[in-house]
């Protein structure tokens, strides 16, 4: 048998870092045919109709609320739905990303349809009506803060901060941490605060589901002040929700996003054909209800696909940084190890005891901290991101083992000139509303 060739120098180097991921057909400014882009913006329909049908069957029941309430919650839901996307890719943060209904809305909810005030009345549609006000009123506490927190800059300057080696478990527990978000947790009645909704929807799910979508799209990474104005959208987006009552809050549906890596498609023209299906099929909801028949052991497997993807869009920001420094190595593993090990704790514990570790005469700081820490992604991230910013942050070389240099182009708008082609305003409108 003849030896293998010698390998060539070059095929003994590793490969090498890639700003935008290369393999995308198209990408959020080079949108596919019509014909194509129709089909395409279809199967992000179907994709989004899981949660926007799970969510409603859930919560309309326990409102009171019979199969013509959730009817009507579903396709007021879908319209939602389908306007906040068209504001998110036009406006917000020029991704292609769907905006829908949440799970991370729906134990708040219960939280709501629980409390006493609501459960000596008799009839169930005058419960309906009652309960969907309460959750109205703090969906729009909800998006106030929300608007403040992105509109303000403030969600901008902490993700300044943030570097390659952070954003690893972030992103790959937004995917590989959601199972815990399937079917059998719906159900779940976990009563929780207002405040860590908005961390749990801002900081872990949205942050990171933009940053997995910019580049799936083969975008360059996304500026802070790009994310931050995303942020002020759904929070406006959540205030519609409030106005037009769906029980649930908006954020970016994370099985859409797998959906751009599946397809490699990441133009945004795509999703707003989307948007248009989801408005159309809410007005015409007869045949809305058609599609909303799909069984739902459907969208699980396919979910088993999406998340992945997303998951595994964490796992390649290690690209950037050193894996042969033992300070990322600890870092990245004690942020993984961390966010397993904590939630399962409180998880097991209020499995048991009926109630989590954190029990205080305060029932809703109760709620706050016992949730929180019940996420795998909030634990990890905020575990990831604050070791990343502590040790050693003083010295060069740790700058370039956290990847950090990497980004650094990107944390303000106008360094590369590649985010104004991506996410530079349309109609001009960036003269008047400038990003940093």
């Amino acid at each position: 048998m003849a030896a293998a060739p010698p390998l060539k120098a070059d095929e003994l180097q590793p490969h090498p870092p890639k700003e935008q991921l290369p393999g995308v057909s198209f990408c959020i400014t080079s949108p596919p045919p019509w014909p194509e882009a129709i089909i395409l913006g279809f199967q992000h329909f179907i994709v989004m109709l899981g949660t926007t049908v799970i969510i409603p069957s859930a919560l309309v029941p326990q409102m009171g609320g019979g199969n013509d309430e959730k009817a009507r919650v579903i396709q007021t839901l879908l319209l939602v739905a389908g306007i906040n996307t068209l504001f998110q890719t036009f406006f917000g943060s020029r991704l292609p990303v769907v905006m829908g209904g949440s799970f991370t809305f729906v134990a708040p909810t219960i939280s709501i349809i629980l409390a006493g005030r609501y459960n000596n009345e008799a009839d169930p549609h005058e419960k309906f009506l009652r309960t969907m006000r309460g959750t109205q009123g703090a969906l729009i506490i909800a998006s106030t803060i929300q608007i403040i927190l992105g509109f303000s800059g403030l969600w901008r300057n902490v993700l300044r901060l943030l570097s390659p080696l952070s954003a690893v478990p972030l992103v790959s527990l937004l995917g590989f941490g959601l199972y815990e978000l399937g079917f059998p947790g719906v159900a779940k009645c976990v009563e929780i605060g207002l405040p860590e909704l908005i961390l749990l929807v801002a900081f872990s799910q949205s942050t990171g589901a933009f940053i997995a979508a910019s580049r799936y799209a083969s975008a360059t990474m996304i500026p802070p002040s790009i994310i931050s104005r995303g942020i002020g959208w759904q929070g406006i987006g959540i205030l519609l929700d409030s106005f037009f009552g769906t029980a649930n809050g908006t954020s970016v549906s994370v099985e859409n996003v797998g959906l751009l890596a599946l397809t490699n498609i990441g133009s945004h023209r795509v999703v707003q054909i989307c948007a248009g299906f989801m408005i159309f099929f809410a007005i015409l909801g007869k045949f809305g209800a058609l599609f909303a028949s799909i069984p739902l052991p459907i969208f699980a497997g396919m979910y088993c696909v999406f998340f992945t993807y997303v998951g595994a869009c964490g796992l390649s920001f290690l690209q950037f940084c050193n894996l042969n420094s033992f300070r990322t190595k600890f870092i990245m593993g004690f942020a993984f190890f961390m966010g397993l090990s904590v939630s399962q704790y409180f998880n097991e514990y209020t499995a048991v005891a009926g109630y989590g570790p954190v029990h205080t005469g305060a029932r809703w700081f109760n709620d706050m901290i016992n949730v929180l820490f019940s996420s795998k992604l909030f634990v990890a991230g905020l575990v990831a991101y604050f070791l990343d910013n502590t040790i050693k942050t003083y010295d060069n070389t740790v700058r370039k083992d956290r990847g950090y240099h990497w980004w650094d182009k990107f944390r303000s708008f106008k360094k590369d000139a590649r985010s104004e082609e991506f996410y530079s305003l349309p109609f001009n409108l960036n003269k008047f509303f400038p990003s940093v």
